[in-house]
């Protein structure tokens, strides 16, 4: 194997463990509340943005049509979100949070970025400037390279 398939297996590698820790110490903190990731993901979607469609809302916490229901499906449960129909377009169901969700997301965000800055406090602000450019521009050549498989 050639020193450049090394290098970039050995990043994989990397980036994957490192991927895997920082969500691992974010589960633990949810699983103590009794959220997933994708619940609180959701929450705090609707917490920034406010009322989305149902689609907006899986496509901005990256999950597919199942999954995507599974998950809103609990929070309503949960009584953490309710929804309602469009009324310019009934086949579109807009998702809000209820005064419990609200209150949940208030409390639990701050703890959440906090763990994450703790996590990220290895890396000097100057490293993680540098860390984001890369890895941004690492997850867009790998986006644009997947649009253009056959």
């Amino acid at each position: 194997m050639d020193s450049d398939t090394e290098r970039a297996l050995k990043l994989f590698v990397v980036l994957a463990r490192c991927h895997n820790s920082i969500i691992s110490l974010t589960h633990h903190h949810l699983r103590k509340r009794r959220l997933s990731t994708s619940e609180f993901g959701v929450l705090e979607v609707l917490y920034y943005k406010g009322p989305l469609s149902l689609g907006e809302i899986a496509q901005k916490v990256l999950l597919k049509s199942g999954s995507f229901t599974y998950v809103i499906n609990r929070l309503i449960a949960k009584e953490f979100v309710c929804c309602s129909l469009c009324p310019r377009d009934k086949r579109k169901r807009y998702a809000q949070l209820t005064p419990e969700g609200r209150q949940l997301i208030e409390h639990l965000f701050p703890l959440h970025a906090q763990i994450i800055r703790q996590a990220m406090n290895p890396l000097s602000a100057a490293e993680q400037e540098e860390a984001i450019r890369l890895l941004k521009r690492l997850g867009l050549a790998a986006a644009e390279k997947l649009q253009n498989l056959p």
